[in-house]
């Protein structure tokens, strides 16, 4: 009578149970049974491994029962048992059958469950023990936050995180008391089928396990010796005693019981945080920066580039070369390279089209897409000490070190600003512009194509703030002044640009900041143009070219030399401040990097 009042007011059914056996088949039996649980509209988990089934589902009781009928057909799961509550509302969001390694996870691959565990000690028989004062060891192998809502009087815990650190937290367990008997207990009973051979194997004796868990002695023995709620892993997140969900919630974050006290703190966000793990957001970004610099440093050591490996480099065919053979679009794309270069590279195989080989004859098409193998690459090396300045859902702020190439082009590939990040972010970044691989300082990238296209509007509007420091060659005699120059598209000297009168029209506002008294002058610079080289161009036509530039050199000379090796002096050029609206908040920002030594 008492279960039936009981189901008026809480009509669904909550189910929970495991079984360690051998099971084969997994695909087909994850396919049956999702196809059937959708069919009786129950939601919650069922895991399926090798080692057996642990589920927890909750529905209708027509639904429940149809479900546990169904699986009881076969065999090996006759007698699966589940603990049974209810529940006013249901407390999962939707159903999954998954695969897994393990059914319940503890890191140690030879304990089997199936063949060998702990004895156990039914509820009832544990509670006479601890009404008559047996003497008797109580361990909680449950995680610390399922510990701190409520466990057995006297309870030891076994101080984990989560139970794949249980194997070595047995070490810390100071319960090896001659005589007396040891009894784990957790939520359902799982855990212990493992947690049993471990203490076992690692010189326990006389271990047992509280069968069905918590869970079963609610149903069995109500709450005597018990301090508190359980732990369970849905939205109810805490059962007392009598199987009831009660008003305890936690914090989807970090996991810790929260108080009303903590639910009424500014500090509670649902699902974000709660007044135990609350971060400032410059809190957050700086764990994540660190997090970030770790990843990096492991991507660039050693420097992916520097290790031989068979570069497979793309090459677009531009409209204005359809029809042309292959041999004359490469003559015509790279003129620098000698065109029986291209043959020989060509006779050898090195270039395809959809894993088809390709001739020098055959006949390009506008918009193919042409494989170019290069093997046994090996790259310069570069500096990799790239710094995060910030990072929020949009926007990653980098401080590039020099020499490092932006992108992939020419001697460069893998020991690129873009191919080390996107080693580093799960999604590839996109850039919103660029400086040259000699240069250092602030590049501001983009998590998604459309912010990237917003910032460089902005850019292409002439509405981002460029501050750069430059040392540079001689003594400047004015103070203040703007340098106007039309600036060429045609290459000169494998990439350089030239001033030139058809070019276009760039300006660069200069400050100068200190004469140095050793024939040089420290700069702040300001580009209102966005031009190639721009400022190297300009600094180099009026005869004060940047020191350490390979290119632009004094009195007007310039050199073949494009990037700079690792151990050369440096130019001395670097991007020191970039002012903007973000471009999803439309909000002002500005950055700055950390000054070089020079």
């Amino acid at each position: 009578h008492l279960w039936g009042s009981l189901f008026c007011m809480n009509s669904v059914v909550n189910v929970a149970g495991y079984k360690f056996v051998h099971l084969d088949r997994l695909p087909q039996r994850r396919d049956q049974l999702l196809e059937f649980g959708r069919q009786l509209k129950l939601k919650g988990t069922v895991l399926l491994s090798r080692e057996g089934i642990n589920l927890f589902l909750a529905g209708s009781r027509e639904g429940i029962d149809e479900f546990l009928r169904q699986l009881r057909r076969d065999s090996c799961l006759a007698d699966f048992h589940v603990k049974q509550s209810l529940s006013a509302e249901q407390p999962f969001t939707r159903l999954l059958v998954r695969i897994k390694r393990e059914i319940i996870a503890c890191g140690v691959s030879d304990v089997f469950p199936e063949q060998k565990t702990s004895p156990k000690i039914k509820p009832r028989q544990l509670k006479q023990w601890l009404d008559s004062g047996k003497p008797v060891t109580l361990l909680d192998v449950r995680n610390d936050y399922e510990v701190e809502l409520g466990t057995f009087r006297s309870a030891v815990a076994a101080n984990i995180g989560h139970f794949r650190q249980f194997p070595d937290a047995i070490h810390r367990i100071p319960l090896r008391q001659k005589g007396q008997p040891i009894v784990m207990f957790c939520t359902g009973g799982i855990r212990c089928e493992k947690a049993g051979p471990l203490m076992e194997s690692a010189g326990f004796e006389s271990v047992f396990q509280l069968e069905g868990g918590i869970l079963q002695y609610f149903e069995d023995c109500g709450g005597a010796h018990f301090q508190g709620e359980c732990f369970v892993f849905d939205k109810r997140v805490a059962l007392n005693s009598r199987l009831q969900e009660t008003d305890t919630t936690i914090c989807y974050a970090c996991q810790h019981v929260l108080t009303p006290m903590d639910l009424d703190s500014p500090q509670y966000r649902p699902g974000i945080s709660c007044p135990y793990c609350y971060q400032t957001l410059d809190q957050s970004m700086s764990a994540l920066i660190e997090q970030r610099h770790r990843d990096i440093g492991r991507a660039t050591t050693p420097l992916p580039g520097c290790q031989p490996y068979d570069n497979v480099r793309p090459l677009h065919v531009p409209a204005r070369y359809d029809r042309h053979s292959l041999i004359d679009f490469l003559c015509h794309f790279h003129p620098h390279v000698p065109r029986e270069t291209w043959r020989e590279k060509i006779s050898m195989g090195r270039f395809t089209c959809q894993q088809r080989t390709l001739e020098a004859d055959d006949r390009v098409r506008g918009g193919q897409r042409i494989a170019h193998l290069i093997p046994a690459t090996t790259e310069p090396a570069v500096n990799p000490n790239i710094q995060i300045v910030h990072e929020d859902r949009w926007l990653v702020v980098v401080n590039k070190p020099a020499p490092l190439p932006m992108h992939p082009s020419g001697r460069f590939n893998r020991n690129t600003l873009m191919s080390i990040l996107n080693a580093v972010y799960p999604r590839p970044l996109c850039s919103a512009h660029r400086l040259d691989a000699n240069t250092s300082g602030l590049v501001v990238l983009a998590k998604r194509k459309k912010t990237a296209t917003k910032l460089q509007l902005q850019f292409e509007r002439r509405e981002v703030e460029k501050t750069y420091m430059a040392r540079v060659h001689g003594e400047l005699t004015q103070d203040r002044f703007v340098l106007r120059h039309h600036i060429a598209d045609q290459p000169v000297l494998a990439g350089a640009r030239r001033v030139a009168a058809n070019g276009k029209s760039s300006d660069t506002e200069v400050q100068v900041l200190d004469r140095l008294g050793d024939g040089t002058t420290l700069l702040r610079v300001s580009p209102r143009t966005g031009r190639t080289n721009q400022i190297r161009v300009h600094l180099w036509q009026e005869g004060h070219p940047v020191v350490g530039d390979p290119t632009f050199g004094i009195k007007r000379q310039m050199f073949d030399k494009q990037t700079l090796d690792v151990g050369d002096p440096p130019m001395c050029l670097h991007a020191w401040r970039l002012s903007f609206r973000h471009p999803e908040t439309d909000q002002p920002v500005s950055f700055q990097s950390q000054l070089r030594p020079w």
